[in-house]
């Protein structure tokens, strides 16, 4: 076969004066085929035929008029579900090996004669138009707070311009979470650009049949900042694209500088914010061109934040506590029965009465959790320690493990009074001092002492804790005592 090589060493001889003889031979080809090429005047690979025969029996042949049709009315369908299907409904005719070629005839007919495919039209963002927010999960990062695992998820906000990203740290996709992560973004931001997109979080859009567009509460929040609502349609999470693309590198990003920093351990809640800060800060430091351009576009802040809670109404029950977003609470027992205000945060709820704040309280993360503090019931568990033993919610009135374990081995010393001198060990604990209390416990639990409520008392008053007979106090030994015996000793020599 002649090459398109052989070919140009031909016309550079021939051009050069030779004749047909000696360029036929320099180029590696007789002298008639050296003439053809010169009449042609065209390279091989340019005079070659396209292949368009098969070389093999098409197996397929006589099946393909039912395939095509599946295919058509359902573009869902995968090549295998239909190869499979064939080997089900003519059994021995077609091998596993044919799989291959049957995939390649699918995607050929697609590509030539089946429907077309949804196009995504590029956009061009301009400066100051629009914003766009997700949540997305970090707990693949294997953070940990003090050793302690920190499922979390993160607010992301991106200027769609700039790329300019901020986010905030988060444990549910609630409205709290997206107004608190919202209004950080734009206050640190310094602007406001005119639009917001996300995709359908059912805390910000409503149904698809329901007349209105947004809920009430993001409708308001909007509103406060002068924002126009955008959001994606159903299963079209491109249309929130540059968002969804810096989710994924900022994971990426964050991965690597947990490497860097050695560890994926912090120290507190607040150490790994600062972390995450310092590491937004760095990566919008290299889209400094770009954000200057957009921040003179963004329109002023207004005058406050707008509240970043939900305020409910609530009548306290005759347990002391309180329903709120599918979690339980309990109050002080003088609120029993009385009308009050809870606000409720991303991560914590406050309880308001009588325009007074009360207590704050950690926010229950998920559903059908409780959270009983026994200060707010100790006095009457006391005047009622037969309903300690079936309290629904017994499991919160242990502090600690000790707390437990001593609990545990009153029950073993003496069942009747056991629930009474616990409940006065947890009353001594809110009245003094859990710390106190527990450091109390664990002497006796190690120790020679009974664990009793006299002795726990007795200990925490003192400051201290009792005598032990495993309690040895060994004298620090006085080495002067060596010296004077060996001057004396020189001295008698």
């Amino acid at each position: 076969m002649v090459t398109d090589q052989q070919v140009r060493i031909l016309m550079h001889s021939i051009g050069k004066g030779r004749n047909y003889s000696v360029s036929a031979f320099k180029a590696g080809m007789d002298e008639k085929t050296a003439r053809k090429y010169r009449k042609l005047g065209k390279l091989p690979s340019e005079v070659k035929a396209d292949h368009t025969w098969r070389t093999r029996k098409d197996s397929f042949a006589t099946v393909w008029s039912e395939v095509v049709p599946k295919l058509s009315l359902n573009p869902g369908f995968e090549a295998k579900t239909l190869f499979l299907d064939l080997q089900h409904r003519y059994p021995g005719r077609f091998q596993d090996g044919q799989l291959r070629t049957f995939q390649r005839l699918v995607k050929r007919w697609r590509a030539t004669e089946g429907p077309s495919r949804e196009i995504f039209f590029p956009q061009v963002h301009k400066p100051g138009e629009l914003c766009e927010s997700d949540f997305t999960h970090l707990d693949s990062l294997s953070i940990t707070i003090n050793g302690h695992p920190f499922p979390h998820l993160l607010y992301h906000f991106v200027l769609t311009y700039s790329n300019w990203e901020s986010g905030t740290v988060c444990f549910s996709e609630s409205f709290e979470s997206l107004s608190q992560g919202l209004q950080n973004a734009l206050w640190s931001l310094g602007g406001v650009p005119e639009s917001h997109r996300t995709d359908r979080l059912s805390s910000a859009v409503k149904k698809a049949d329901s007349s209105q567009e947004f809920t009430d509460r993001y409708a308001g929040l909007l509103r406060h900042y002068r924002l126009k609502g955008q959001k994606t349609q159903p299963r079209k999470p491109n249309e929130n694209g540059d968002v969804e693309q810096r989710n994924y590198r900022f994971k990426r990003a964050l991965d690597q500088s947990l490497l860097l920093r050695g560890s994926r351990d912090f120290s507190s809640r607040e150490e790994y914010d600062a972390f995450l800060e310092q590491l937004f800060q760095q990566l919008n430091s290299g889209r400094s061109v770009r954000f200057s351009e957009e921040l003179p576009l963004l329109r002023k802040l207004p005058l406050n934040r707008l509240e970043a809670c939900k305020r409910l109404q609530l009548k306290v029950g005759p347990s002391s506590t309180i329903r709120v977003n599918h979690n339980t609470y309990s109050v002080n027992s003088r609120l029993i029965n009385e009308q009050i205000e809870v606000r409720l945060y991303a991560e914590h709820i406050e309880i308001w009465y009588g325009q007074r704040c009360l207590e704050e309280i950690p926010r229950l993360r998920g559903e059908n959790k409780h959270r009983i503090n026994y200060r707010h019931v100790i006095d009457w568990l006391l005047r009622k320690p037969g309903a300690f033993t079936n309290y629904r919610y017994r499991s919160d009135l242990f502090p600690t493990h000790r707390f437990r374990m001593a609990y545990d081995y009153l029950q073993q010393q003496d069942p009747a009074r056991s629930n009474k001198e616990y409940l006065g060990i947890l009353e001594l604990s809110a009245k003094e001092s859990e710390t106190a209390v527990d450091e109390a416990l664990n002497f006796l639990i190690d120790g020679s002492h009974p664990l009793t409520l006299t002795n726990v008392e007795a200990i925490v008053a003192s400051g201290g804790r009792l005598e032990s007979a495993k309690d040895i106090d060994v004298s620090d030994v006085d080495l002067s005592l060596y010296d004077s015996l060996i001057d004396a000793t020189w001295t008698a020599l």
